[in-house]
Order: structure tokens, then sequence, then C-alpha cells
């Protein structure tokens, strides 16, 4: 995955932004003022962190040493990716709709229907 390819995957989704709210280098993808996921897109290797499920963020760290703990993020909740071909592609897409879809799922109802949301995706 490009570093263009991921910022297309992250703003694919209703609502979703770009800002740079900690330096002109990091992008933070957001939906409704809420972060979803982080990256430097220019870092060689390109990373990204989202957010996700405990017990599913345990079960992708045991399976892909790219998947480790969010860096500086809540490790319970957060995981960084290292995005250089050994996590699935597909795989990756779906931890980025997860991290959204966890945060959809936290805003009132009244944004979510605003955002045309129809719940989690897997789950739900």
């Amino acid at each position: 995955m490009t570093p263009d390819e991921l910022r297309n995957a992250c703003l694919a989704f209703a609502g979703a932004g770009e800002e740079f709210p900690f330096d002109e280098a990091n992008s933070v993808f957001k939906v409704r003022g809420k972060i979803f996921a982080i990256s430097r897109l220019s870092g060689v290797p390109l990373r990204v962190s989202l957010k996700c499920d405990p017990e599913l963020a345990v079960q992708l760290r045991s399976t892909f040493p790219a998947i480790t703990p969010g860096y500086h993020l809540n490790k319970r909740h957060w995981n960084t990716v290292v995005l250089d071909g050994s996590v699935p592609e597909h795989l990756v897409r779906e931890m980025i709709e997860d991290s959204y879809d966890l945060v959809v799922a936290g805003l009132p109802k009244r944004e979510q229907v605003k955002l045309h949301w129809v719940g989690l995706s897997r789950g739900e």
C-alpha cells in the first residue's frame, strides 16, 4: 500500500477528513472530530495507527509481527501497522474500516444518521 492509497482508503468514508494537528508531517484522519487513523505518510517504512477492538488487537499482534501496540497511543485500543507487505492489503483496508466504525459507533445517533452509517460492518 502506497501513501496515496492509504490516504484514499482513509478518506473514502462518509465524513472523513485529513488534518494536521500535531505537525505538517503527520496526517490525522478524523470523522466528526474523532481520530480513527494516524500516519506519517512520508515515513519509511509507511505505518498507520488504527483504533481496534481490544480482543482483536491482541489476536492481530500475535499473528502479524508488523502489527504492534499503538505508538504513543492507548495500547489496549490502538494498533500500529507497518505497511511492508507482510499484512495483506485487504486486511489493512478492513482494519481501517473497523477503526472508522468503532469511532462512528461512539458518536451520537444523530451524527450517525447524518453519515448514513448502518452499523458495524462485522459483528453487529
